[in-house]
């Protein structure tokens, strides 16, 4: 079964954290959807840039609370993941 690699991956998260890990770990965070698992973001990765992918890692991030005026609630809810690549391997995200 073939997925949409761009349906997959929605964005590279880009914070001093995660240049931290892309420079020291070779880790990378993207924005996943949120029926994506392990396999198919493995795929979308290999697919889109070439490269091998030794492990993935998947987190939801809870959205934040929010208050706009008298209306209060919760932002979007997240879900990412945390791409392990091997040595030598490298994704231009800038």
């Amino acid at each position: 079964m073939k997925t949409d690699s761009h349906g997959i991956l929605r964005r590279p998260v880009l914070t001093e954290k995660t240049t931290h890990g892309i420079e020291s770990l070779n880790c990378y965070v993207f924005e996943v959807s949120p029926d994506a698992n392990k396999i198919t973001v493995k795929d979308a990765v290999e697919d889109l840039f070439d490269v091998k992918v030794l492990k993935v890692n998947m987190r939801t991030r809870r959205g934040k609370w929010k208050r706009v005026g008298k209306h209060y609630g919760y932002g979007k809810d997240r879900k990412e993941a945390i791409v392990t690549l091997r040595t030598g391997d490298k994704i231009d995200v800038y």
